[in-house]
């Protein structure tokens, strides 16, 4: 029982590993060491999964990608867990409203994957996220935002499971977090100024289900310029508004 169990975390583990590489691929190393398998392992692995089409390698390229059947188990899940149809239009108002690009994301686990965007009018965008990629919990301000409004035990939990630094460095190390996590509770909306990609700030805030569990983020991206400190209030009373009326919605 525990060998399979292992096995299908490792399964877990390797097509997470495929989707964070998405749209660009990967190489069978570099899944392996996301997924923390050895190279052997990994080709196995994902050669399985090809073999059920649930991942797909470019004959070119030897980059792997998703496959073909996620598509079609995902769109027999969407009919219990798709929520974007009831966000579009808050998203969206976000975009037009502030001129920034805004994004709606989901909890999964210890982790937040972006699964809607809308681009605002502001010429200059910050490219660092896209439908689909995915952060542990406190390193985008969508994770952050999530974080900082779970019960103190979860947040002591995650950090016994997860340390951010080590894929994302010393500014996002326990100590680091934590002390965002407290300025988020002070303000109500999470700020990421510039850490994963210098230049580049985000802010967020949390969407709660209907047992009042942060299980989504509305947030905002764009250059440095456009996110000074002046403006934090006014951006961050947007998203604590949107996503109020938002929660309200998807509680309902």
């Amino acid at each position: 029982m525990a060998q399979r169990a292992h096995a299908v975390a490792r399964v877990g583990a390797m097509l997470r590993a495929v989707a964070a590489a998405e749209p660009d691929g990967a190489s069978t190393t570099e899944l392996g060491r996301h997924a923390g398998l050895a190279r052997p392992t990994a080709h196995r692995l994902l050669v399985s999964l090809a073999d059920e089409d649930l991942v797909s390698r470019d004959p070119s390229s030897g980059r792997w990608f998703l496959g073909p059947e996620l598509y079609l188990l995902g769109v027999g899940a969407a009919y219990r867990y798709d929520v974007t149809d009831q966000v579009r239009a808050t998203v969206a108002e976000l975009a037009r409203a502030t001129g920034e690009s805004a994004f709606f994301s989901a909890r999964r686990g210890d982790e937040t994957v972006c699964v809607l965007s809308e681009e605002g009018s502001f010429p200059v965008r910050s490219h660092v996220l896209h439908v689909g990629i995915r952060f542990p919990l406190g390193v985008a301000s969508a994770g952050l935002a999530i974080l900082s409004h779970l019960p103190q035990r979860d947040v002591d939990a995650f950090f016994e499971r997860v340390q951010p630094e080590l894929t994302w460095g010393p500014k996002h190390d326990e100590a680091a977090i934590r002390a965002r996590v407290e300025a988020t509770r002070i303000t109500g909306y999470a700020v990421n100024p510039g850490l994963i990609v210098e230049g580049s700030w985000g802010m967020a805030a949390a969407v709660f289900d209907r047992d009042g569990r942060p299980a989504w983020a509305l947030s905002l991206t764009g250059v440095e310029t456009r996110f000074r400190p002046e403006r934090h209030q006014e951006l961050g009373s947007l998203l604590l508004e949107h996503a109020h009326l938002l929660s309200g919605r998807l509680q309902g």
